[in-house]
């Protein structure tokens, strides 16, 4: 494997991580607490679109990166 090849599939799954968990956050299956508060912070409760739709996006990306979604060539 060359170095390439290294740095396209590191790069594609620090993109492809995030996006799973904004995808499980989203569908309300994964919830985390505030991480940095600064008022009175409370959890957000139940699903986001918004959030999903930003882990669908950002998953994709990272395996376009990562070349998972290269087509193969004909020998």
């Amino acid at each position: 494997m060359t170095w390439r090849k290294t740095a396209r599939v590191v790069a594609g799954m620090l993109l492809i991580l995030p996006g799973l968990l904004w995808i499980l956050q989203g569908a309300d299956l994964v919830r985390l607490g505030p991480i940095l508060c600064v008022a009175e912070c409370q959890p957000i409760t139940g699903g986001s679109l918004g959030w999903f739709a930003t882990g669908v996006v950002t998953l994709i990306a990272g395996l376009g990166v990562a070349g998972v979604l290269r087509r193969r060539r004909e020998p």
